[in-house]
């Protein structure tokens, strides 16, 4: 079962898929093209799993394992990247939740996002080469983007899996929160990227003219919510002196 939850400005997908640690599964699919659907016109994007166990497992092998000929093989790896493609080129900033575990078509999807907050505990592997296979959901790209291209070959050539201390610290993941106070920590964050501007940002730093961010400057600074803040700014340093 995949949810849809819609809060504000705020959109949550969850893969709720207990009894296969959130693996995704052609009918799982199905599900994230419509929550996608739904969530349009969201000021932010939360994907991330239920539980504490894993965040996506990867793909549902019981399911897929149906899959024997190249065309069928292709077409669902065609599906899940243009699904991954969506969360990627989502209008606002998109965070992959990684409330567990995300291992092979796992890190692929959390990678989809623009941000990964990460919960002290888990695991991340490209670990895809243990199935004698390889990353097919567009991770292999996007991991290159976020680690360098020797460092992703070395961690999907090899199916390394590393802790959420170290993909902080190659960049992979951008914030490890601990367990304990995790699910309030991402959406302290998500809430605020919903409530500011933020997708203004992301549509200049994914490549906007220099006429355009000018404009998406000129559209916020004339805006009612700029000059309220800017109001509550020149108060307090007026009290201040």
């Amino acid at each position: 079962m995949v949810d849809l939850e819609l809060d504000d400005g705020l959109a949550v997908i969850t893969i709720d898929r207990p009894h296969a640690r959130n693996a995704i599964s052609l009918e799982t699919m199905d599900q994230l093209e419509k929550a996608l659907d739904g969530a349009h016109g969201a000021a932010a994007l939360v994907i991330t799993g239920a539980g504490d166990r894993a965040f996506v497992s990867g793909g549902d092998l019981k399911e897929l394992s149906a899959l024997r000929t190249e065309l069928d093989a292709s077409a669902m790896a065609f599906r899940m990247r243009s699904i991954c493609d969506r969360i990627a080129g989502f209008a606002g900033p998109t965070i992959a939740a990684m409330n567990g575990h995300a291992l092979g078509g796992g890190a692929e999807f959390a990678v989809s996002a623009d941000i990964r907050v990460a919960a002290d505990d888990i695991k991340v592997g490209f670990n895809q080469v243990s199935l004698e296979i390889m990353p097919a959901w567009g991770g292999a790209e996007r991991l290159v983007t976020l680690v360098g291209y020797s460092r992703a070959l070395l961690l999907a050539g090899s199916g390394t899996i590393i802790g959420a201390a170290e993909a902080e610290r190659i960049g992979l993941i951008d914030r490890v929160i601990p367990r304990a106070s995790f699910d309030g920590g991402w959406r302290d964050l998500a809430r605020a990227l919903a409530s500011r501007p933020a997708g203004e940002i992301k549509r200049v730093m994914k490549g906007a003219t220099t006429t355009e961010a000018v404009a998406a400057f000129a559209r916020l600074w004339v805006s009612d919510e700029h000059w309220a803040a800017a109001d509550k700014v020149m108060k307090r340093d007026k009290r201040d002196k």
